[in-house]
């Protein structure tokens, strides 16, 4: 499978890095990068062939992925239309409707967007994937391998849940992030050192997720069990629970998931006004 990424910034660095240690060789994979020096920066590191703009050789892979900010997505269309033939294209630019994509593409429709997550950096990434009804099963499957080489991945039947899956995976890490600084903060001012409280709120929220993970019991059974009549984490959850904690992070998720599809609005054809002539 001869994969190339049109935009070699982090999340394509990722799935690179993923890619080379499971399913392709270096000389399989091409970056089309405007910058030099990220160019030099993906030659170095990983020996793949690297491209200034998008020329024959750099489309001629089986999958390309559109690695590009949203901003710039309909500019990189632009190049790319009338010289795809039937290769699966991936975009995993946050929030662009795959009919825009499409739209911007001349009509071209074997096309699968992936909305991944920052734990893909480490290989431990979650993404949504759907895909339109003329991809056939190898291309799904495809699609699979390459972000599976970042993390796992879950299928979604409606384009609009990915809207849902940037609510919970997509923004999850950051809710995770505040949950551990908010316990690093905890153990501050109950007189640890920084280096201690850090390590304290690590330990715990990675123990914790990894025991979630091989556990087959719902989280809700998990958090009864080291929860005691009448003992210490009884005592906090009462204060979170009065404080609106959970309630809390299902709102948050929920303004996510309305922002999500706001931002898909603003950045597609729909967001151009009748007449606009810079709609196409």
């Amino acid at each position: 499978m001869k994969v190339t990424f049109l935009g070699g910034g982090n999340m394509a660095t990722a799935l690179i890095g993923g890619l080379l240690g499971k399913e392709a060789r270096a000389d399989d994979i091409a970056v089309v990068e405007i910058s030099e020096a990220a160019r030099m920066r993906l030659q170095q590191r990983f020996g793949v062939r690297c491209h200034a703009t998008p020329d024959g050789e750099a489309l001629a892979g089986d999958v390309l992925v559109l690695a590009v900010k949203p901003q710039q997505m309909r500019e990189v269309c632009a190049l790319l239309k009338g010289r795809v033939r039937e290769q699966l294209i991936i975009s995993i630019a946050a929030g662009l409707h795959l009919a825009d994509i499409s739209g911007w593409l001349g009509g071209y429709r074997h096309l699968v967007r992936a909305m991944p997550n920052t734990p893909a950096l480490i290989g431990a990434g979650m993404s949504g994937l759907f895909a339109l009804p003329e991809v056939p099963d190898a291309g799904r499957q495809m699609a699979e391998r390459i972000l599976q080489a970042a993390g796992s991945t879950l299928w979604v039947a409606d384009e609009a849940q990915l809207d849902a899956v940037t609510a919970i995976s997509g923004s999850g890490p950051a809710y995770v992030f505040l949950l551990i600084e908010a316990m690093q903060a905890a153990a501050g001012e109950l007189g640890f050192t920084s280096a201690q409280a850090r390590q304290l709120a690590l330990k715990t929220v990675l123990g914790a997720a990894q025991l979630a993970a091989q556990s087959g019991d719902d989280a809700a059974i998990l958090r009864e069990r080291v929860t005691s009549k009448g003992g210490t984490t009884e005592a906090a959850l009462k204060v979170m629970e009065a404080r609106g904690v959970k309630a809390g992070i299902i709102a948050g998720a929920q303004a996510a998931c309305a922002q999500s599809r706001v931002l898909g609005e603003q950045l597609g054809d729909r967001a151009q006004k009748p007449g606009d002539p810079s709609a196409t």
